[in-house]
């Protein structure tokens, strides 16, 4: 059940954030926004870092995961594995359609490639995580985005107003680097998602046009959508409401 909060001084609270370690982060949202605070995952690559961090706070987080139909097994394996060991708290939904179904209406004859990538994120991923949203009713949402991660990224803020979900973004890990992402990992014996000692460093779903591996020296997302000028799902833009348009 979300709580209603007083509208907050962005400007301020981000200039004070850029200096703040992301667990004193976490506990000032905690602190600020109580049960009305949730936090997704896709359960990738580095997902265990902000999960341990929320969790060591708020034990009982309502954790969002999108299951498109297309996840890796691996992705499940992983999620069972961070469930097991955090008591995880997990809200799974998943998109209306059947896999299969859905390739053949949408004409997509190979299903380890997309043609229309944008329509498959859309009704896939977008859709189903906008109705988690209508449903849980969120006044903040935890979430792991990193301004070196794509240039979509590099101007976002630590806590932003997402109208499209009628919430609070909050994004604690913003200025880490991978090299920050590792030392909190290590420090804590956390587990990478199984996939990434194999080459991939950003895990999505697992037709080639959406996830592949990357070479050394590539930046960790180019192995998303490779070749296609995309670096977004959509489901971290927070000013549209309408999925279709990502």
């Amino acid at each position: 059940m979300s709580i209603a909060v007083e509208p907050l001084n962005l400007p301020d609270l981000n200039a004070a954030f850029e200096s703040t370690d992301p667990e004193k982060i976490v506990s000032w949202a905690a602190a600020q926004f109580g049960e009305g605070l949730v936090m997704s995952s896709s359960f990738g690559a580095e997902s265990a870092l902000l999960i341990h961090m929320a969790t060591r706070v708020i034990p009982n987080i309502r954790i969002v995961m999108v299951d498109t139909g297309y996840l890796f097994p691996e992705t499940y394996q992983f999620m069972e594995q961070l469930r097991l060991r955090f008591n995880l708290n997990v809200w799974t939904y998943r998109t209306k359609n059947d896999p299969q179904a859905y390739l053949r209406a949408a004409g997509e004859e190979n299903p380890n490639w997309r043609k229309d990538i944008d329509a498959c994120c859309a009704v896939n991923k977008n859709e189903p995580f906008e109705r988690a949203f209508k449903e849980l009713k969120p006044t903040a949402w935890l979430r792991g985005t990193r301004r070196d991660q794509a240039e979509t990224r590099k101007d976002l803020k630590f806590l932003q107003w997402a109208k499209r979900y009628n919430c609070y973004a909050v994004s604690p890990i913003l200025k880490w680097t991978s090299r920050d992402i590792f030392g909190y990992l290590k420090k804590h014996d956390l587990p990478y998602h199984p996939l990434y000692e194999k080459g991939y460093a950003s895990i999505g779903c697992n037709p080639l046009s959406c996830t592949q591996m990357i070479q050394i020296g590539e930046d960790a997302r180019s192995g998303r959508w490779a070749g296609k000028g995309k670096v977004e799902c959509g489901i971290n833009l927070t000013d549209s409401t309408d999925s279709a348009q990502l």
